[in-house]
C-alpha cells in the first residue's frame, strides 16, 4: 500500500507541474542496475557524475550522458536516479552528471562542464562496458539545451578534442532551443542578458553535420514553447538532411515529459519506449518515421 500511495503521489505532483524527483526516486527499484557513484570528471566540486550500468551484458552497450534541467541555476544528480535506472534496466549505461550553476558561472562554463563530462564518457566507455561508437548526450529542459549545444555547436566538444560527429546521436526532451529575448530573470543572469550573443542559441547551429536526433516535448508545454523550440529545430534539421524523430505528446506537461521515464510511471506516455529505442539503435541507424506527422 505504501508503494502504491507513493506512486500516485508522485504522479499527482508531476501532473501539477512539479519535478517530484525525490518522490520518484523513492519508488525506483535498486535491483535492476549496478551503480558507480560520485565519480570526478573534473577538479571542482560540481564536476562529478553517477554511473548506472546494466546488471549483465554479452556485448558492449550504448551509453547516454544525461543533463538535468533547472533553469541553469539548480539541480543535483542525486535527484535523477530514476533516469539512470529506467535506462540501465533496459541495457543502456547512463551517466547522470552535475555541472556548475548560475550565478556562480554562466552558460559558457556550464557547457564546458558538460563537454568535459562527455569527454570522460569517451575515455572510460570500455571500463563501463559501453561501446564508444554508441555514446549519446541526452537532456531535459535546460539540460536539453546543454545536450543540443554539444551536438550542434562544435566549439564545446572541440575544446575536449572531440567532434559532434563522434556522437551516435542526441536526445532533447522539452528543450529551449531558441529563446531570445530572454524574459525569465534566472535565465537572464545565466546568459548575461541583454548582452546574450545570438550564437548562444542551438537553432543557430543546426547543420547537415548534426548527429541523429530525437526531440520530444509536451504538446501543451507552458514553460518552453514546443513550436518555437522542438518543432522549429526538428524542421530545420530535417531540411538539412539530418535523421530526426520528433513527437509532441498529449496529456503531459514540462515536468511529466521527463518524469514518465521513471519505471513506475511509464504507462502514462511512450517517452520511455521512444528514448530506449533511439539509444539502443545500432550505429548509423536512422530514427523511425513518426506515422502521426
Amino acid at each position: 500500500m505504501t508503494r502504491r500511495t507513493g506512486l500516485f503521489a508522485a504522479a499527482a505532483a508531476l501532473l501539477q507541474g512539479c519535478s517530484a524527483t525525490r518522490a520518484l526516486d523513492a519508488l525506483v527499484p535498486s535491483d535492476t542496475y549496478r551503480g558507480r557513484m560520485d565519480i570526478a570528471y573534473g577538479s571542482v566540486a560540481r564536476q562529478r557524475l553517477d554511473a548506472y550500468l546494466p546488471l549483465r551484458s554479452d556485448a558492449p552497450v550504448p551509453l547516454a550522458v544525461f543533463f538535468y534541467g533547472g533553469s541553469w541555476t539548480r539541480g543535483e544528480r542525486a535527484g535523477y536516479r530514476f533516469v539512470g535506472e529506467a535506462l540501465a534496466a533496459r541495457g543502456i549505461a547512463t551517466l547522470v552528471a552535475d555541472y556548475r550553476l548560475s550565478p556562480q558561472v554562466g552558460w559558457r562554463e556550464i557547457l564546458q562542464d558538460c563537454a568535459q563530462a562527455t569527454r570522460w564518457a569517451f575515455d572510460n566507455a570500455q571500463s563501463l562496458g559501453a561501446d564508444a561508437r554508441r555514446i549519446h548526450v541526452f537532456g531535459h529542459s535546460a539540460g536539453a539545451y546543454n545536450a543540443a549545444m554539444l551536438a550542434l555547436d562544435a566549439r564545446w566538444l572541440g575544446a575536449q578534442g572531440l567532434s559532434p560527429r563522434a556522437l551516435a546521436g542526441w536526445v532533447g526532451i522539452a528543450g529551449p532551443y531558441d529563446f531570445l529575448p530572454i524574459r525569465d530573470p534566472e535565465t537572464q543572469v545565466a546568459f548575461g542578458w541583454p548582452g546574450t550573443p545570438p550564437d548562444s542559441q542551438p537553432l543557430v547551429h543546426a547543420s547537415a553535420e548534426a548527429p541523429r536526433t530525437l526531440l520530444l516535448a509536451a504538446q501543451n508545454d507552458t514553460v518552453v514553447s514546443p513550436q518555437r523550440s522542438t518543432v522549429a529545430l526538428a524542421r530545420r534539421l530535417e531540411a538539412l538532411g539530418v535523421p530526426v524523430r520528433m513527437r509532441l505528446l498529449e496529456r503531459l506537461n514540462h515536468a511529466t515529459a521527463l518524469g514518465v521515464l521513471a519505471t513506475p510511471l511509464q504507462w502514462m506516455a511512450p517517452v520511455h519506449g521512444e528514448v530506449v529505442g533511439f539509444l539502443s539503435a545500432q550505429p548509423g541507424a536512422a530514427p523511425p518515421a513518426d506515422p502521426a506527422r
